[in-house]
């Protein structure tokens, strides 16, 4: 955090007061943000897909075309989300806006993706594609992507400046990070191949067991299916609760396609998370917003309410989930913990529902007629009561321990500072003059080692400080200078420091 404050002829110095602990935080809260890009595409893929799935509910668009051009343009989204996560992972923990990044990215989700689908391993082991583990029928998730963008930035900053031998110095510097990163995947493949199966398993085995314990299994699958999210391994307990892996085929037995249905049990794996999706999560989306800082709101508030109206509608939470999965984990933990909560209330009062897309609106309203659907407007109070506990829990957590879901500063406070006229401002929004003026500024084309930013700040990384001129800074319009370490300055712009820097980059390189 930054607490001491030194102005000198009208100049701001913030002094930083180092906190020991805080790089898996920091790294924890970079890697949120860099998923808000990924995320952001998502509630307009959902409704497009929700949509579709309204319009023909049966058919899956095979009897209309509209909801079918309507349900795969949302599924050319949702279904490659993976290799979104992993080009805006990478891009967002190398602090680089390079092509080599997402190319990078990319590859390395295409070789994990493509070593670990089913034909290629059957291929690998020489047995029949029938005979290959279900745990590789869903290994192209997001966590995948996850894995291939962390490895592609970490390469990125270990590697982009090698130099190799004369012969092969066309491959150094940054077109050595493809090549590192291939190589590293294929570790990861080979690594993924041997105990993806494993842990698959054990969660189809663990899912076995607490299928038999009535509505706590209920609220243990609602806990474990949300918890495991972020590796993918829900799809193992998915596959024991919503299918027929264990003879409970719990979807298949609601809408009546398969026999075996119980009035006041079958849906119990599913009725639960419709107080979550419809109401618990667009709560915890108000709440995220209102405790976001004012200058902030206006710039999540329209993710926000996309993401929330998108998991009312459609059911899909990742927009909300993932926006706040990695900068709170302790938000995500007390989430997985409350879904479970509604599942087991459900269940306990046989207030059953399903669902064929997701646990939203649309999905609710078809359920009314279901042949298994049991109490279901029972549904609605649960979820409002949801929706008061979600939004006090999570008011009062983000606030009460200064959680960085978005819209939060990370360290620092914001100082401002009095704006003046000057003949080159924001106002003009003339950003190539800008951009010149604030090289200048900062010590010129040489002393200027990077540059970036975020939503409202520029971030530069200087050689030498001393050469900064602050006032020249602040005679563009700039509303606030922040000093982290020796090096580097964060230099408050507003929403269109993002054609600054890219003019400025533009310059340097």
């Amino acid at each position: 955090m930054f607490r001491n404050i030194n102005i000198l002829n009208g100049k701001v110095q913030l002094n930083p007061i180092l906190i020991g602990g805080m790089g898996m935080m920091k790294y924890m809260q970079r890697l949120g943000k860099s998923l808000m890009l990924p995320v952001s595409v998502m509630p307009i893929a959902a409704l497009l897909k929700g949509i579709g799935y309204w319009i023909d509910p049966t058919g899956w668009g095979s009897n209309n075309a509209i909801a079918a051009f309507l349900i795969e343009s949302g599924g050319a989204i949702i279904d490659n989300l993976p290799i979104l996560f992993a080009v805006g992972i990478a891009i967002g923990m190398s602090q680089e806006r390079e092509l080599t990044v997402a190319l990078s990215a990319v590859v390395s989700y295409m070789i994990v993706s493509r070593l670990l689908s089913p034909p290629a391993v059957a291929l690998i082991k020489g047995i029949p594609e029938a005979e290959v583990s279900a745990a590789f029928e869903n290994s192209a998730n997001a966590f995948v992507g996850i894995i291939s963008g962390l490895v592609v930035a970490y390469n990125y900053k270990k590697f982009s400046k090698v130099k190799l031998p004369d012969a092969l110095s066309f491959f150094g510097g940054k077109r050595f990070v493809p090549i590192i990163s291939t190589a590293s995947m294929l570790v990861i493949s080979l690594l993924l191949l041997i105990v993806w199966p494993f842990f698959y398993e054990c969660f189809v085995s663990f899912g076995e067991m607490i299928s038999k314990l009535g509505p706590v299994g209920a609220g243990l699958y609602g806990f474990f299916n949300r918890l495991l999210i972020p590796t993918g391994l829900h799809h193992a307990l998915n596959s024991v609760f919503w299918f027929d892996v264990a003879g409970i085929n719990d979807i298949g037995k609601f809408w009546g396609t398969v026999s075996g249905g119980i009035k006041g049990v079958t849906g119990m794996y599913q009725a639960g998370f419709f107080p979550v999706m419809m109401f618990g999560l667009p709560a915890a989306a108000i709440a995220i917003y209102q405790s976001a800082r004012p200058e902030r709101k206006k710039q999540v508030g329209t993710i926000l309410l996309s993401a929330a109206f998108a998991s009312f509608v459609t059911g899909v939470t990742e927009p909300l989930e993932f926006s706040f999965m990695f900068v709170a984990p302790v938000l995500y933990f007390i989430h997985a913990l409350l879904t479970g909560i509604m599942l087991f209330v459900a269940a306990v009062f046989k207030w059953l529902a399903g669902f064929g897309f997701s646990a939203g609106l649309i999905d609710y309203i078809l359920s009314i007629k279901a042949p298994f659907s049991n109490d279901i407007f029972m549904l609605i109070p649960l979820g409002l009561i949801c929706a008061f506990i979600y939004y006090c829990i999570f008011r009062f957590m983000i606030v009460r321990y200064n959680l960085m879901t978005p819209g939060r500063e990370t360290d620092e406070d914001i100082i401002e500072i009095e704006e003046e006229e000057y003949n080159i401002t924001l106002e003009n929004q003339d950003y190539d003059e800008i951009a010149i003026v604030l090289i200048e500024a900062l010590g010129g084309r040489n002393n200027v080692q990077f540059a970036d930013s975020c939503i409202t700040r520029l971030r530069v990384e200087l050689g030498n400080p001393d050469l900064v001129d602050e006032q020249a800074i602040l005679a563009t319009g700039a509303t606030g200078i922040i000093k982290i370490g020796k090096n580097n300055l964060q230099i408050i712009i507003g929403t269109e420091v993002q054609f600054i820097v890219d003019a400025m980059n533009d310059i340097l390189m």
